[in-house]
């Protein structure tokens, strides 16, 4: 309510001045004010002056608020090609800058400079082709630079992953993420399709008669190993997603129908980073940046990054997919059955045996 009478008082503030500026070029017009007088007027020199002051109070504030604030809007880098990435983004940032403050103070200096003035004609300047070349010529080589050299970054982490990389699929879906690990026997993961994606257990459309797949698991934090390449499959099943890591510099669209991939490599992991920020409870996040509904906003996913050995550890702790759902068993082939229980560790549990599934 409060917010509402501040904006009323404002609308009514403004179009009181809008009034009062009517009434005096009106009362102008009555007593005969000529066009020639009207320009002469002293507001001519305020406002002239007023653009200066404003334009040098606006630069000197952009400068102070960044470089006081620097902290509060970037955060710590944690993967290798973060590095790059925003080094990138700083080049391009200076690039800008430097061009923002120079049209700023040509722009403004101009309009002081030349303010109207009877005693001066203005000069017919109708081209210059060395200006029209220089113009043109200057941006277009420092955009091809920024460009290519974004492009040559860009490639390089879309490449494909090296043999030794840890493979992590990723799935978003209307509000939540979901991950797949390859078990520890194998360390690859299962064939998947959507058509065979259920409401009732594989929402992941796990393809069973695909060995790879009976060891995989499925995990709702996502735990990644230190200091090792990691490229993340990523799917949608339904909406438009997106993967966003901000600590790695990692962001990738989940695209419904369209798989995409992301590979990078973590330097720190969560306890160095909670030394590092001196913040005990600090903890890496996944989030999603695509809106995508009413629920967007819980789409976050805890994310720990791990030693190696710790890393190992979690995934032998790690219950099958196809353990925590038994009931699969009987969509794998019969004459894999057997196989799928040794790696799934169901031959372990009393009561389940492939005559049992058979019958």
């Amino acid at each position: 309510m409060m917010s509402l009478i501040i904006l009323i008082g404002v609308v009514l503030v403004l179009v009181i001045l809008f009034l009062i500026f009517r009434i005096s070029s009106l009362v102008g017009i009555a007593k005969g004010k000529g066009q020639e007088e009207e320009k002469e007027s002293a507001w001519n020199k305020v406002n002239a002056a007023l653009f200066l002051i404003t334009s040098t109070a606006g630069l000197i504030w952009f400068f102070y608020y960044s470089y006081v604030h620097f902290d509060s809007y970037t955060l710590p880098i944690a993967s290798v090609h973060g590095k790059r990435t925003d080094n990138l983004f700083w080049i391009t940032m200076g690039v800008t800058v430097v061009a923002f403050v120079i049209i700023s103070i040509v722009m403004f200096a101009f309009i002081f400079m030349y303010q109207y003035d009877p005693k001066r004609k203005a000069k017919f300047f109708p081209d210059n082709h060395y200006l029209e070349l220089t113009w043109t010529i200057i941006p277009a080589i420092v955009l091809s630079v920024l460009i290519f050299t974004g492009l040559r970054a860009w490639n390089d982490i879309t490449a494909p992953a090296g043999k030794d990389a840890e493979v992590i699929e990723i799935i978003g879906q209307q509000f939540a993420w979901t991950c797949r690990y390859p078990g520890v026997k194998d360390k690859e993961l299962g064939k998947v399709h959507y058509k065979l994606i259920d409401n009732v257990g594989n929402e992941f459309g796990l393809d069973l008669s695909d060995k790879n797949s009976f060891d995989d698991f499925k995990s709702l934090e996502l735990h990644l190993p230190v200091d090792k390449e990691i490229l993340l499959n990523i799917r949608a099943k339904d909406v438009l997603h997106s993967v966003f890591l901000p600590h790695f510099r990692v962001k990738m669209d989940a695209v419904p129908g369209m798989p995409t991939h992301f590979k990078f490599k973590v330097t720190k992991t969560t306890q160095q980073m909670r030394d590092e920020t001196g913040n005990p409870n600090f903890n890496y996040e996944l989030a999603c940046t695509e809106i995508c509904g009413q629920g967007h906003f819980s789409m976050r996913m805890p994310v720990v990054v791990e030693d190696e050995d710790s890393y190992e550890r979690w995934k032998a702790s790690q219950e099958t997919w196809l353990k925590q759902n038994p009931d699969y068993l009987k969509k794998v082939p019969a004459n894999l059955r057997e196989a799928a229980m040794i790696k799934a560790g169901l031959e372990k549990d009393p009561g389940t045996s492939v005559a049992a599934v058979n019958e």
